[in-house]
């Protein structure tokens, strides 16, 4: 089976958690998790990093730390994972979904525009399959709204020269298995804000006073931190993040090659102000395939291959048709119904794309057969 994440693990992961292990620092108070907080910032081009328990986390935090709760409403785009959204329950605020680019799949200025009420006061930008939302397009259209960037599936993606991380007031990062860097589980905060990353230091170790030892909280924190032993795996995979995210994007570039001029298939697009860097292989499967989505994933999967559905729009989740059902976001429902992701990763070898674009191939030809 070709399965559908591939991390790269072949640096010095295995002598770091060893050297955390003997030392006994095994917990959060280790130090491999401020090297790796600093490591981590300064690869994004921020000044702070907040080590955590998980992408969700991260965000729960950075959404906590501006404050934000009942009567508040943050835009998040209708076409996301649910680990973006939840969130903002989480403090008590209310989502508004926006549509999204039929090229890019992130939120535009004018979905964004549109969605703006009096009782906003965030936008989440989450930067889609490893592609970067326009940040500073999508600010100029909320202004005076801080952007959030929901950066999990972004590493070192680019937006006009600058980084995912870099781009709005705060952005949060996930380090799950399936990402192009890993701790196998995790998470960060990043940020140029100095009081914004002091409070989200607070709020995930349940916001205790200036003397832990006395047992003083100011207010309800969380336990959202990260261990010393994850910190090591992520020292390791910084130290490569300029390789695994070229790794990752070699990979996305493969497969476009590989499916140019592949009817009724259509990939992803790259804005010419964009570095993607294709944390997944996301296609959209039209009419003229010849198959629909989910006959093509079966097909696939008889074969070996490994594929997921895109995300099913927000608005039409279980959790949220109640609260959001109304929405109309024809981009986000249509990539919901005929999008699918295909095996990637840094450490996906050549042979596997390969393998993977001549089985679409087929379909298409025995279809049109």
């Amino acid at each position: 089976m070709i399965r559908i994440a591939a991390p790269h693990l072949e640096g010095r992961e295995r002598e770091y958690v060893t050297e955390a292990i003997t030392s006994g620092w095994i917990s959060s108070r280790g130090p491999y998790v401020a090297r790796f907080e600093g490591a981590f910032a300064t690869f994004c081009g921020v000044r702070h990093g907040v080590a955590c328990a998980s992408g969700t986390t991260a965000l729960h935090l950075a959404l906590a730390a501006l404050r934000l709760g009942p009567g508040d409403e943050v835009i998040v785009p209708a076409f996301t994972m649910i680990g973006t959204v939840n969130p903002v329950r989480y403090v008590g605020a209310s989502p508004v979904v926006a549509d999204v680019s039929p090229e890019t799949w992130n939120l535009t200025p004018e979905t964004v525009a549109a969605a703006l009420t009096p009782r906003t006061r965030a936008v989440i930008a989450t930067h889609v399959y490893g592609h970067p939302a326009d940040v500073e397009a999508i600010a100029a259209a909320a202004p005076g709204i801080p952007v959030v960037e929901d950066a999990a599936e972004a590493h070192g993606a680019e937006c006009r020269g600058r980084r995912a991380g870099a781009l709005g007031r705060i952005a949060a990062f996930s380090f799950y298995a399936n990402k192009i860097l890993t701790t196998g589980e995790g998470g960060m905060v990043v940020t140029d804000d100095d009081g914004l990353a002091e409070r989200c230091r607070s709020l995930r170790d349940h916001a205790f006073g200036p003397d832990a030892s006395r047992y003083e909280h100011s207010e309800v924190g969380f336990s959202y931190r990260m261990s010393n032993l994850q910190a090591a795996v992520g020292v390791a995979q910084t130290e490569r993040a300029r390789e695994l995210v070229d790794r990752s994007r070699r990979v996305g570039m493969r497969y476009r090659d590989g499916l140019r001029g592949l009817r009724g298939v259509r990939c992803q697009g790259e804005a010419a102000w964009a570095r993607h860097v294709y944390w997944v292989f996301g296609i959209v499967i039209e009419d003229g395939f010849g198959s629909s989505r989910d006959e093509a994933r079966a097909t696939l999967e008889a074969a070996g291959i490994e594929t997921r559905d895109f995300f099913h729009p927000i608005h039409r989740q279980p959790a949220y048709s109640a609260e959001l059902g109304g929405a109309r976001c024809p981009v986000a429902e249509d990539l919901g119904k005929r999008g699918l992701y295909l095996p990637a990763g840094p450490g996906r070898p050549d042979d596997e794309v390969d393998a993977v674009v001549a089985a679409l191939r087929r379909i298409s030809a025995t279809s049109a057969a």
